[in-house]
């Protein structure tokens, strides 16, 4: 469905809004699919983010620095956002031997195997990019780097 039908609008200033609007639009059709399912999973999309983080460098543990680096979203209360995956058992949290000043998270067993109930549904919802031929999600990644700068 064309921007135009799905917001009922018929005329944009120019291209560059209709392509920013159509992005925004997209991006809360698609969050929202992922909130839902993340809920169903007592999760955030950071959570989530952050134990995909941890299952990549397990068995070894991550400082919050090294994880808030390559997250997608850069502004979360890592402190915060760990607390709530460590009450959930998701996560262990310990100071760092070497340097006392620094805390490491590493994913639990726990967490990794809600990590591989997901990762069925994951790639199920993914599939929303098969609409996409190869070049055209090539395209698409590519525009999309140009437009962050």
């Amino acid at each position: 469905m064309k921007i135009e039908e799905a917001i009922k609008q018929k005329k944009f200033n120019n291209s560059q809004e209709r392509a920013w609007i159509n992005l925004i639009y997209t991006y809360n059709q698609l969050s929202g699919k992922l909130e839902e399912l993340f809920k169903r999973f007592d999760l955030t999309h950071q959570q989530y983010n952050v134990l995909r983080i941890l299952r990549g460098k397990h068995p070894e543990s991550a400082c919050c620095g090294a994880i808030k680096e390559v997250m997608l979203d850069k502004n979360p209360d890592l402190t915060r956002l760990c607390d709530r995956l460590l009450s959930k058992g998701l996560v262990d949290r310990f100071v760092n031997e070497e340097n006392r000043r620094q805390v490491n998270v590493g994913i639990t067993e726990k967490g990794l195997k809600l990590l591989e109930e997901m990762e069925p549904i994951m790639k199920e919802n993914s599939k929303i990019a098969e609409n996409l031929t190869e070049e055209e999600a090539n395209t698409l990644s590519d525009l999309l780097d140009k437009l962050r700068g």
